[in-house]
Order: structure tokens, then C-alpha cells, then sequence
């Protein structure tokens, strides 16, 4: 419903701004497929893989450490679950997760029990997804939780409040399922 006197957006328009938004969704992923690694990651293995639409393909974390995975969607939309206590996570039951429209990352603690089981899903707004996963080994010190709140100086300086990667993420994810709900509609 749009208020007196103004007209609701015209669909070409509409359609105009859908667009960009894909474009600079497609934009993100390519530049996050091409950042290179930290230095203190170890290349262990790439995995490659076809998922169809609303299915889940399963994988087993053996590695001790932290790892860290790096996943993109070649073709479609592939997300990814990951869990220390079921071999199968999904949306409904994970640890960690990420679901965004472009590159997926997820830091697996070095506490996590292994195996740790890593679940790849190909959303439903693609028939059949393509994904490439990268995993990693973090040599770097892992910072705990806890540690910062061990250090006097950190309860008296709270620093700038910045979105989190997570936060940008969901927000990322969250546009893009309205992107596509409203494509749905109009098509």
C-alpha cells in the first residue's frame, strides 16, 4: 500500500532494482572467490560438488585444530551447516553456519569434537547448485572467548560498534530472500 498521492513502483523499475541487487550479490561472490588465503592457512583439501535443489550433501571433519572452510556457490545457491554433535546438521539443528548469496565461511574451533559433521545445501531457488569448498588449517593463535574478558582493559574500553561479518551476512541473506520472494511473485 504506498500513501496518498504517491504511486507504488512501477515493475520495470522494480525490476531495475532487483536486478542491481543480484548484480551486486553475483559482484560480492567473485571478489570473495578471488581473496587470497591469510598466511597462517594451510590448504587440506577441495572438495567440488553438484547439490540439488532443498537436498543436503554430507561431508566428515577429521582435521584436529582450527579449521576453517570456504565454500562458494559456482552455480546456484549452496549453504553450509556445520555441527559437533550430529553428522547431519541442517537449518534446523547446526552449530555454526553460513548462508549467504555469495561466499560461505565458517571457523571450526579447535574444541569441537571430532568428527565434526559439515552439511552443504542447496537452497531451493536454484534447481541444482555447484559449489567448490576450500578447508583450511589456521595455524594462527585461536582467541578465546573468555581471553578478552580476562584483560582488565577490556571491560573499561568497548571500542566502535561495527556490524559483525555475521550481521552483515544475515542482512545479505535476508535481502536476498526478499529479492527472490518478490521475483516469485511477479513471475
Amino acid at each position: 500500500m504506498t500513501a496518498p498521492g504517491r504511486r507504488a513502483p512501477s515493475p520495470p523499475l522494480l525490476l531495475l532494482a532487483l536486478a542491481l541487487a543480484a548484480q551486486a550479490c553475483a559482484a560480492t561472490g567473485e571478489a570473495e572467490a578471488e581473496a587470497e588465503a591469510p598466511p597462517d592457512w594451510v590448504l587440506l583439501h577441495v572438495v567440488q560438488g553438484h547439490i540439488g535443489a532443498g537436498n543436503y550433501s554430507y561431508l566428515r571433519l577429521h582435521h584436529e585444530g582450527r579449521i576453517v572452510l570456504r565454500m562458494r556457490s559456482l552455480r546456484g545457491d549452496a549453504d553450509l551447516y556445520v555441527s559437533d554433535t550430529t553428522l547431519h546438521p541442517s537449518f534446523d539443528d547446526y552449530a555454526l553456519q553460513s548462508a549467504t548469496c555469495g561466499g560461505d565461511l565458517v571457523a571450526i574451533p579447535s574444541h569441537f569434537q571430532r568428527p565434526v559433521g559439515i552439511g552443504v545445501y542447496g537452497h531451493p531457488s536454484h534447481l541444482e547448485s555447484e559449489f567448490e569448498m576450500k578447508v583450511y588449517y589456521d595455524r594462527a593463535p585461536e582467541q578465546r572467548p573468555d581471553a578478552a574478558a580476562a584483560r582488565p582493559d577490556a571491560l573499561h574500553d568497548p571500542g566502535p560498534e561495527e556490524p559483525t561479518p555475521e550481521e552483515d551476512s544475515l542482512l545479505w541473506t535476508l535481502l536476498i530472500g526478499l529479492l527472490k520472494l518478490v521475483l516469485e511473485i511477479l513471475f
